[in-house]
């Protein structure tokens, strides 16, 4: 027997033995498939991953064409990418594992991805929810899940009260207002501060890279764009290297462990699914979304998503509103949506003051006199603007 399969029986049994110490006996470790096929990088950087999750103590089963050999590693031999995604379809419904990383899955819709980067201001790991699939077809609908899912996500992995920021993208002011009426309501929710020196919830560029917050809420497309970039800035962008991937699919109704990984990934990156897979199935987060969502729903939850999707009827005519007569705006109102800015103004007319719209430094603003805006906010806080 050559010396290096004597050193991997040997590794093989150290991996059981601390398994043994650290379970006391059982067998429920987590096995966790990875399909090989379809990378960039090659079948063997594939298996590298797997081998380098196996030496943290995982069991992997690497779907693929080749049959390899590796203390903790098992191989499933297909032909195919399609038939790779059978078999581990097949390994899932039977039990013999307990969640799978791939590279592609075809989740439907209300399902997406919540994926794990490492901020590199302070090397501190980050939810971004979501990254892939489609959470609901309504955007704010879809931003107030994807806070939900990022924070099942964090618990379910040991953030016991996960900091929440917004991603100042289209709909994060309206999705601050719908998570405040649900924390009104007893939702427990912590809010992340932004970094920056005026603060609140609604998180800058700045704030992404030092990590300002564990949950950081945005679409999938701008998610998907994040992952990219924090995994391979150092790379050049053909080879992801540092993070843990596109993360699992979350959703209700959707009871697998699916975790994405990009065609880009390399071995790093892959094993560093495998293990995000593995440490969701040891914090049960199927019984942890449960609970966030069950909590959430108590507060209102249906309420707040049946006010999401209501939308302006479709040809409603255009109401002419008198523009009141000018006044000198030195003051500013933060906090509106961008697309609701013209008709925020506008209301403002219809109580008679005079107001402009305006881009600041942080987003989207009105413009009015000093006098003015105590009442102003008390008006666009009572038609959904602003929150208090």
């Amino acid at each position: 027997m050559a010396d290096k399969d004597i050193n991997r029986i040997i590794a093989g049994t150290f991996l059981e033995m601390a398994d043994i110490l650290e379970t006391g006996g059982e067998t429920s470790r987590a096995v966790i498939a990875l399909t090989a096929l379809g990378s960039e990088h090659g079948e063997d950087e594939l298996y590298r991953a797997a081998a380098m999750a196996a030496n943290q103590g995982i069991r992997v089963k690497f779907i693929g064409t080749k049959s390899v050999s590796y203390p903790g590693v098992e191989t499933v031999c297909v032909s195919s990418e399609e038939e790779g995604h059978k078999e581990l379809e097949n390994l899932l419904a039977s039990g013999a594992v307990q969640g799978g990383v791939t590279m592609h899955y075809p989740f439907p819709i209300g399902v997406s991805t919540v994926g794990r980067v490492i901020t590199p201001a302070k090397g501190k790991a980050m939810y971004i929810a979501t990254t892939t699939g489609t959470t609901a077809l309504d955007r704010v609908e879809g931003l107030v899940r994807n806070a939900l899912y990022g924070i099942a996500t964090a618990k379910a992995c040991g953030v016991a009260e996960p900091t929440v920021g917004l991603l100042n993208i289209d709909g994060a002011r309206q999705v601050e207002i719908q998570l405040q009426r649900l924390q009104n309501s007893g939702y427990s929710i912590r809010f992340a501060t932004s970094g920056r020196s005026d603060g609140g919830a609604v998180m800058r560029g700045n704030d992404l890279l030092m990590g300002s917050c564990d949950v950081m809420v945005t679409d999938s497309l701008t998610g998907n764009i994040l992952m990219k970039l924090f995994s391979s800035y150092n790379t050049g962008g053909n080879y992801e290297s540092v993070g843990y991937g596109y993360g699992p699919g979350m959703g209700e109704n959707f009871d697998k462990l699916i975790l994405i990984v990009s065609r880009a990934s390399g071995a790093p990156v892959v094993k560093g699914a495998i293990e995000f897979a593995a440490e969701l199935v040891r914090g049960d987060y199927q019984r942890v979304f449960a609970m966030e969502l069950k909590a959430a729903k108590q507060a209102g939850l249906d309420a707040v998503l049946a006010g999401c999707r209501a939308q302006k009827q479709a040809g409603e005519p255009a109401e002419a509103v008198v523009q009141p007569p000018k006044e000198v705006v030195t003051a500013e109102i933060h906090g509106i949506e961008i697309l609701d800015l013209e008709d925020a103004v506008k209301d403002l007319w219809k109580e008679n003051i005079y107001a402009e719209s305006g881009m600041g430094c942080t987003g989207p603003v009105v413009l009015l006199s000093e006098a003015k805006v105590e009442q102003a906010k008390s008006i666009l806080i009572g038609k959904g603007y602003i929150s208090e």
